[in-house]
C-alpha cells in the first residue's frame, strides 16, 4: 500500500512525499451547493457541484499553502443566481489577495446576459475569454405578467386582497393592468442591481463608472470589443489558458478541484481531519431555512416549520454551540409557520446564543419574517428581501364548472364553513372577514418587524406595504445590518460572543442529512425530528384540489401561504 493512499497523509507535514505543486480549479458550470441535498436523488444530481463550505475552507487554506500556485476559475454557463455569484466572488477575491488567479470562459452569455458569471470573474486577477465569445453585460430584465384576463376567459375569477399596494403577487393574479407602485418597485430593483454592478466592475477592473456604463450600453460585446473596453485581459482558448499558467507559474503542476483539495464529501479526508482537530473547539451552528415556508414538516424542497423548529431546538440543546448562523433563502409562505420559526429564533437568543441571519438569493415576506428576529441580518446587495405585507384570497371556478357542465354542490354546517370554497365568490360578509384578517396579519407583521429592527412603527410603515427591496437598498433603510455573505455572518456572530472566526468549528448539516429521515423519531425533541419530511398523502378532492395542483405547476403562490413574494419576480441577469 502506498503511503499517499492513506486518506489523511497529504494533510500531515512531511509525510506526503515529493509531489508536483498544485493549481486549484473551480468549475462553476455545475453550480454550487449552498445547503445539504434534500433527498438521495438530489444528492446524485448535485454530486459534481461543490459545497459553498468546501470552497471557502479550501480557498482559505490554499492561500497559505506553499504547494498551491494559483487558481483557475472556469466560469462556463454559471447557473448561479446573482447573490450566489457574489458569495463565490468574495471567496475568489480573498484568495486573489495572496495568490494569482485567472477566470476564463468560453463566453459570458451568448447574445443573452452573462451578468452572474462576470460578477464572479471580476474578482480574479485576470480574465480570459475565448476569441469567439462575448461579454453579455447587458443589464437586468424583470418581466411583469398579469394573468386575470386569461383566467377570466377560462371561466376562473380571482378574488384576492392584499396589504398593501406593493404586494404585487395579488396583482399578478387579479390585476387588469400593471399598477404604478408595481412598476416603480420593479424598475428600482433592476436599477439597483445595475448600479451595484457598475460600481463593482469599475472598482475591480480599474475603470470609471462612465466607462462601464458605456460598455453596457452597447453590450453584448464581442471578445475583441471587450478586450478594447478593458473588461477582459486576454483572449484565448482553454488549452492556451493552461499553457500560459504552466509558462508563467511553473511547468510542473497538477490541477485539483478546490472542493477535492478541501476533502469535501461524506467521509472525505478534510471532514475526518476537521473532526479530529476541532473536536474541542467552540461551535457555531448553521441552520438552513430554504424554500417556501409551510406548516408541518414540509417536503425536502420546503422549509417546514416543524422540521426547522426541531433543528433550532436541537442546536439549542447542544452545550458546545455558542452561536447560530441562520441561512435564509426563501420567498416566504405561511404566516403562522413563519411566526413559529421566528419564535424559535428568539428562544435561541434568550438562551444566550446570538443569531445572525445570512440572506441568500431571496429572503422576502415570510423569509424576512424569520430573519428579522436575529440579532443581526446580513444580505447580499442583490438579495431580494422585505416584502413586509400579506395577501389572501381564492380562485373562483363557478363559471368554469358551469361552462364544462359540471355540477358541484357544497353542504356545510356553520355560516363560514364554505368561505374559502372555489365554487362561488365571497359574500359581502366573508369579504369583510377577509379584510379584517388581512389587517390583523399586516399589523402583527409590521409591529414585530419594527420591534426586531429597532425602528419606530411610523418609520417602518413606508418601508413595508409589501415592497420588495434589494439587499443594498434594504441596508440603507435599516432593514438589513450588513452587506455580505455567509462568511461575514459567521464573522459577525463570532464577534458577538467574543470568538475569533478561525477558532470555532462549524456545525452544519451533513451531506447525508437526508439519511436521518430513515430513523424513527421518538418525540418532537429527538434528533430525527429535525429531518422529517411530509409523506405523500391523498388530499381532498373537488375544485380546490385541482386549483392547488394547477397553481403549484405554474408557480402561483396559492399553496405556499399568505406571506409570499411575487412568484414571477425574477431579476434576469
Amino acid at each position: 500500500m502506498k503511503l499517499r493512499a492513506l486518506p489523511l497523509i497529504d494533510r500531515l507535514p512531511g509525510l506526503g512525499g515529493d509531489r508536483p505543486r498544485t493549481v486549484l480549479e473551480l468549475d462553476l458550470s455545475h453550480g454550487v451547493q449552498v445547503g445539504p441535498p434534500g433527498s438521495p436523488l438530489e444528492a446524485l444530481r448535485l454530486r459534481q457541484a461543490p459545497t459553498l463550505r468546501a470552497l471557502g475552507e479550501g480557498l482559505r487554506r490554499a492561500a497559505g499553502d506553499d504547494d498551491v500556485l494559483g487558481l483557475l476559475v472556469h466560469v462556463g454557463t454559471c447557473p448561479l443566481t446573482l447573490a450566489q455569484a457574489d458569495e463565490v466572488g468574495a471567496l475568489v477575491a480573498d484568495f486573489s489577495q495572496d495568490k494569482p488567479s485567472v477566470a476564463w470562459t468560453e463566453t459570458f452569455g451568448e447574445l443573452g446576459s452573462g451578468l452572474a458569471g462576470y460578477r464572479v470573474a471580476v474578482h480574479a486577477r485576470e480574465i480570459w475569454l475565448q476569441p469567439s465569445g462575448a461579454v453579455g453585460l447587458v443589464g437586468v430584465s424583470a418581466g411583469i405578467t398579469l394573468l386575470r384576463g386569461g383566467l377570466e376567459k377560462l371561466g376562473v375569477d380571482p378574488e384576492f386582497g392584499q396589504r398593501h399596494e406593493y404586494k404585487s403577487a395579488a396583482e399578478q393574479l387579479a390585476g387588469r393592468e400593471v399598477s404604478e407602485a408595481n412598476r416603480e418597485m420593479t424598475q428600482r430593483l433592476a436599477d439597483a442591481v445595475v448600479d451595484d454592478t457598475v460600481t463593482r466592475v469599475a472598482a475591480r477592473r480599474s475603470l470609471t463608472e462612465d466607462q462601464v456604463r458605456a460598455a453596457m450600453a452597447v453590450a453584448p460585446l464581442s471578445a475583441a470589443a471587450a478586450l478594447d473596453a478593458g473588461l477582459v485581459d486576454r483572449l484565448g482558448y482553454a488549452d492556451e489558458v493552461r499553457a500560459w499558467a504552466r509558462e508563467t507559474w511553473t511547468p510542473a503542476w497538477e490541477p485539483r478541484y478546490v472542493h477535492r483539495y478541501a476533502g469535501d464529501g461524506p467521509g472525505g479526508a478534510g471532514q475526518a481531519l476537521r473532526a479530529v482537530t476541532r473536536r474541542h473547539q467552540p461551535r457555531v451552528a448553521v441552520v438552513d431555512v430554504t424554500g417556501p415556508i409551510v406548516l408541518g414538516p414540509g417536503t425536502a424542497r420546503q422549509a417546514g416549520a416543524e422540521r426547522v423548529g426541531a433543528r433550532l431546538r436541537e442546536v439549542g440543546r447542544d452545550d458546545d454551540v455558542r452561536a447560530v448562523v441562520l441561512r435564509v433563502d426563501s420567498p416566504g409562505g405561511s404566516y403562522v409557520a413563519s411566526d413559529a420559526i421566528r419564535r424559535e429564533v428568539l428562544r435561541l437568543r434568550e438562551s444566550g446564543r446570538p443569531v445572525v441571519a445570512a440572506m441568500g438569493t431571496v429572503a422576502a415576506s415570510g423569509g424576512y419574517f424569520v430573519a428579522m428576529g436575529a440579532d443581526e441580518v446580513v444580505a447580499q446587495p442583490t438579495t431580494l428581501t422585505g416584502s413586509i405585507g400579506v395577501l389572501a384570497g381564492k380562485m373562483v371556478v363557478e363559471r368554469l364548472l358551469d361552462r364544462a357542465g359540471i355540477v358541484h354542490e357544497s353542504v356545510s354546517a356553520g355560516p363560514r364553513a364554505a368561505m374559502m370554497t372555489a365554487s362561488r365568490p365571497f359574500t359581502d360578509e366573508e369579504r369583510a372577514v377577509l379584510d379584517t384578517w388581512l389587517d390583523d396579519v399586516y399589523a402583527d407583521f409590521t409591529a414585530k418587524a419594527a420591534a426586531d429592527r429597532g425602528l419606530a412603527l411610523d418609520v417602518l410603515e413606508p418601508l413595508a406595504r409589501g415592497r420588495v427591496w434589494t439587499g443594498g437598498d434594504a441596508a440603507e433603510r435599516g432593514l438589513v445590518d450588513h452587506l455580505g455573505g455567509t462568511r461575514l455572518a459567521l464573522e459577525r456572530v463570532c464577534a458577538l460572543v467574543g470568538l475569533d472566526v478561525d477558532d470555532v468549528a462549524l456545525r452544519t448539516p451533513s451531506p447525508l442529512e437526508f439519511l436521518r429521515q430513515l430513523r424513527v423519531a421518538e418525540s418532537s425533541e429527538s434528533p430525527a425530528a429535525a429531518s422529517l419530511t411530509t409523506a405523500a398523502t391523498v388530499g381532498p378532492g373537488g375544485p380546490e384540489a385541482v386549483l392547488a395542483r394547477l397553481s403549484e405547476a405554474v408557480g402561483l403562490p396559492l399553496t405556499h401561504g399568505v406571506l409570499s413574494m411575487p412568484p414571477g419576480l425574477r431579476l434576469l441577469g
